[in-house]
């Protein structure tokens, strides 16, 4: 039998219109996290001109203010994941916090291309940790099923929300100075430390469990080496004898990753988990949606402010729709998964947003907002609707000592991915014609767009797939979480 204090508590949990005030801002508080997480991706690449005429660093040096918080970012996530694991979400969340506010504030202070290129690297190992930290904290404060459903759409609302607000808050930014672009996020950041502190409940680090130190080095050397290796490949060359060495190099770790993983007592990483077939699923359809939107918007920000003149805040206001459109999913996000499953929510967005990249194909060097931009702005907007759904899939059904785990690979899909995708995005521009007008930049350009539609389009017909194979099945509840 339960008390009646017992199940008060369990109503108040998975009922979220009865979510105490401190469930409430504990949530709000990691919502911010992975605000700044998702705003600091995009809004450096709005200050890159104006850093770059300052501290007089060439175009190679400004891309590595990118690269390298992708190649801590990604390099670092499933060692992070799993850290929270053993050594305690809360501990592990704080610390990695407080490192990102330090290294947002000396971003601000240095002048120092190498120095400012560091602190970018430090910011996105910081960001390693409290992402998959945040995300694990979530599903393991919130039971499985409608409650969890709310707090993750709300919670990756956010984090799709900080990518795409990150032009309108560069452009804002930029217009004062490049370096509160780097500051901005000091502030806000030190306040969720405070709330975090006081917020977040206090977890034991885990009774059993080794600390997998080989598995760690070859993980982290070979998901540092692969992002190393995609972000320099369009400069260096991808048949020079470097790039396939590297490439070598990445595969001859991660054998020595998984020939490890099966013999210690304690892996970093359960390969078992890998199996899991709604884990992978969605995996796949992370890397098709942030791919493809990262690489469309690196185009975009390119043509239409170099090519047709456009100025950072006009840009970040004609691509204002999508962020418009993802804050408005959370109103409804959590009710669509409850009611039809995710594995639909994630087919028809992945779909819908192949369409908008196919409109947007129609840009000319003078394309009418309106009627060419908008619609395929507002379509390929939808796909970020799907965001929360794909959250949900991927750590749906796991074990609560494996939800970092689980929330690491789901983001190391999302930042290795998108980096492979952006960069073979870079080969192909690179291979165009090379001339300022902005014919020629369109059809350099072309290419690229095409590319980013097509990953769209692989994602969206894996989706699909997964569907028609449940056709002929014992229908499932909707808040099956596997979709």
């Amino acid at each position: 039998m339960t008390s009646p204090a017992t199940h008060r508590a369990v109503s108040a949990a998975t009922d979220p219109a009865r979510w105490s005030a401190r469930l409430w801002a504990m949530l709000i508080t990691l919502c911010i996290v992975l605000f700044l997480d998702g705003l600091d991706v995009s809004m450096i690449g709005v200050a890159l001109p104006s850093i770059g005429a300052e501290l007089d660093l060439s175009t190679a040096t400004l891309q590595w203010l990118v690269s390298g918080y992708v190649l801590g970012y990604g390099g670092l996530l499933l060692l992070g994941g799993r850290t929270a694991d053993l050594l305690g979400r809360r501990r592990v969340f704080l610390i990695a916090l407080a490192v990102f506010a330090v290294a947002s504030l000396a971003g601000g202070l240095v002048s120092s291309g190498p120095l400012l290129i560091l602190t970018r690297f430090v910011k996105g190992l910081a960001a390693a940790f409290t992402a998959p930290t945040g995300l694990s904290i979530i599903t393991t404060n919130f039971p499985e099923g409608p409650a969890r459903n709310r707090a993750l759409s709300i919670y990756t609302v956010f984090g799709a929300g900080g990518y795409s607000c990150g032009l309108l808050f560069g452009g804002l930014m930029t217009g004062i100075g490049w370096r509160w672009t780097f500051l901005l996020p000091v502030p806000v950041a030190l306040a969720a430390l405070a709330a975090a502190w006081v917020l977040v409940p206090k977890d034991r680090a885990a009774e059993e469990g080794g600390h997998d130190l080989l598995g760690a080095i070859f993980s982290t050397s070979a998901m540092l080496l692969l992002v190393y290796t995609v972000v320099t490949a369009p400069e260096v060359g991808w048949a020079t004898p470097r790039t396939l060495g590297s490439f070598v190099a990445v595969v001859v770790l991660f054998v020595a990753f998984v020939a490890v993983e099966r013999r210690v007592r304690h892996p970093l990483v359960r390969l078992g988990i890998l199996r899991k077939r709604t884990l992978v699923r969605a995996s796949l359809a992370v890397i098709a949606l942030a791919g493809s939107y990262f690489s469309w918007q690196f185009i975009v920000t390119l043509y239409l402010q170099d090519g047709l003149g456009w100025s950072p805040l006009t840009l970040a206001l004609a691509l204002l729709p999508v962020g418009l459109m993802v804050t408005l999913s959370a109103v409804f996000s959590d009710r669509l998964v409850d009611r039809v499953g995710t594995a639909p929510v994630i087919a028809v967005t992945l779909t819908v947003m192949t369409i908008g990249y196919l409109l947007f194909l129609r840009i000319d060097t003078a394309p009418s907002y309106l009627t060419v931009l908008l619609p395929a702005v507002l379509l390929i907007g939808v796909g970020w609707i799907g965001f929360p759904a794909i959250n949900i899939q991927a750590t749906a059904g796991i074990d609560d000592d494996e939800q970092g785990l689980a929330a690491g690979v789901l983001q190391t899909s999302m930042q290795v991915g998108a980096a492979i995708v952006l960069a073979v995005t870079t080969a192909l521009i690179a291979s165009g014609p090379h001339d300022d007008s902005p014919a020629a930049m369109l059809a350099a350009y072309r290419p690229g767009l095409e590319f980013a539609a097509a990953v769209t389009a692989v994602g969206a017909a894996i989706s699909l797939a997964a569907l028609v194979r449940r056709r002929g099945k014992p229908v499932e509840p909707a808040l099956e979480p596997a979709g």
